[in-house]
């Protein structure tokens, strides 16, 4: 479900557990179409002209907004996350899978799978990005100063405080 995109400034953290999110994870799920294509000009929206990678860029306003909902979001998305790590699941799925397929195992990690990935295309279509399940770590796009910029915040932040260029990674952070 994650993969490490080319070229992304974050360290892979969490890449080796089959069902962590790790940086720069992407849900397989296409984003809804929003107001600026990847790769057109931004200038539209009171951007620049130089080219975008979201669709969708959100206020400062409008992230903050989100933040009780993606506080839940991203809560329960850590709980479905343990229930696909849960050894006692796993150990009862392997032992009774040639029989009849792992029976109430099967279907609890099958229910905790469909949740976390439900909760992933959720966020993914509305562009809002996970960085880092585990700390919280989201980025929202956003326009500042005329550049396509990311919005950061971390679980647990009491409110969106920095935002760091799209390539500058956590490290990059800046007041805003």
């Amino acid at each position: 479900m994650s993969s490490h995109r080319a070229g992304c400034p974050h360290e892979p953290r969490g890449l080796d557990q089959p069902s962590t999110l790790g940086p720069c994870a992407r849900s397989p799920i296409s984003p809804a179409p929003a107001a600026v294509p990847p790769g057109r000009s931004a200038s539209s929206r009171g951007g620049s002209a130089a080219s975008v990678r979201h669709r969708r860029h959100y206020s400062l306003e409008e992230a903050r907004a989100e933040l009780p909902s993606l506080t839940a979001r991203l809560a329960a998305m850590r709980r479905a996350r343990a229930r696909l790590g849960d050894a006692e699941a796993r150990r009862a799925l392997t032992e009774l899978a040639p029989g009849n397929g792992g029976g109430g195992a099967a279907k609890a990690l099958g229910d905790a799978f469909v949740e976390l990935q439900a909760a992933a295309a959720a966020l993914d279509a509305r562009e809002i990005v996970v960085r880092d399940l585990d700390r919280g770590l989201v980025d929202f796009p956003s326009i500042r100063d005329e550049q396509e910029v990311y919005l950061c915040w971390v679980d647990g932040e009491p409110d969106i405080e920095f935002w760091h260029e799209l390539d500058a990674g956590f490290r990059g952070r800046q007041p805003l």
